[in-house]
């Protein structure tokens, strides 16, 4: 089974990102899809879309993207979500998110009822839960999980757009739970963790919640990834960057991939980074392998 192809989705906020150069088709869920599956999984993105212009060409760029749009919602009172990017000289972005748009609003259907109940893993963050709507939707789906499947939560802390409670809820609902060096510190803070080395922070979460894995990622210098077992340390690889948007999720779904087939975590920590690395070295976060595919576009990251 370990080959198999695993069903896996990603939950949450669909957006466009508005660059100074031009607008790309964004937000964690697609790109997490897309990414699992060049890897070979089927990624599925599930959202809300407006029923504009900006929705009609989200639906239009997910079948160029060779995603499926079958759960991905329609909302006629609300707009398509849309961040401002603005990247800086290090490719570093910072981000402007509109509020009030059809993304906070995703709601609980038959139909996402048993997409659930069939998926091997769901990736979930903390932003699309910044309002009460897609906060219960996105914790019903949770709940209707078969037992076995992994759910991921990805972290993300956007503006002012979490609290302790969404926090502490999505740790207690994860299997694997992914944040960033510079989050860390803020989350054991706001769970009331003593906050000391990554590692020993990372294996108080292990021990205060229900997670099997925590990968914490440093930006270009690499990746921690820590389980009750065992521990990895990855120093990263060293590319030119183009912007980093989409980078984690890249690296989300890497990890993914390798946790549903129960890969050595070295191995894991390994793909995840090369996988960051040349996403981070491509404009936008859904970038196309060179011709070879993808296998031979990741040999060219050493």
């Amino acid at each position: 089974m370990l080959n198999r192809r695993h069903i896996v989705v990603g939950l949450g906020e669909l957006l466009w990102d508005l660059f100074p150069t031009g607008e790309q088709l964004g937000g964690a869920p697609a790109n997490f899809a897309y990414i699992i599956s060049l890897l070979g999984d089927e990624g599925i993105p599930a959202s809300r879309l407006g029923q504009d212009s900006r929705g009609a060409n989200a639906i239009r760029r997910l079948g160029e993207l060779d995603l499926s749009a079958e759960f991905i919602q329609k909302d006629a009172d609300h707009p398509t979500g849309t961040v401002k990017v603005e990247v800086d000289r290090t490719g570093q972005p910072r981000f402007e998110i509109s509020e009030s748009v059809a993304w906070d609003f995703l709601a609980w259907t038959p139909q996402w009822q048993n997409l659930a109940q069939q998926v091997d893993a769901v990736c979930f963050g903390s932003l699309a839960q910044r309002s009460e709507r897609s906060r219960t939707t996105i914790r019903n789906f949770l709940m209707a999980l078969q037992k076995n499947a992994v759910r991921v939560f990805d972290v993300n802390l956007r503006q002012n757009f979490y609290t302790t409670q969404v926090l502490s809820e999505s740790m207690g609902f994860a299997t694997v739970v992914k944040l960033n060096h510079e989050e860390l510190p803020k989350i054991m803070r706001f769970l009331e963790l003593e906050n000391r080395s990554e590692e020993d922070s990372a294996r108080q979460l292990l021990s205060s919640y229900e997670v099997k894995l925590v990968c914490i990622t440093r930006g270009n210098s690499g990746s921690l990834l820590v389980s009750a077992e065992e521990c990895s340390e990855h120093s990263g690889f060293k590319v030119k960057v183009a912007d980093t948007v989409g980078a984690g999720d890249a690296f989300t779904a890497a990890l993914v991939h390798g946790y549903l087939r129960g890969t050595p975590l070295a191995q894991i920590n390994e793909t995840a980074n090369r996988v960051g690395a040349w996403v981070a070295s491509q404009s936008g976060a859904t970038p196309t392998p060179k011709p070879g595919g993808l296998t031979r576009t990741l040999a060219e990251i050493t």
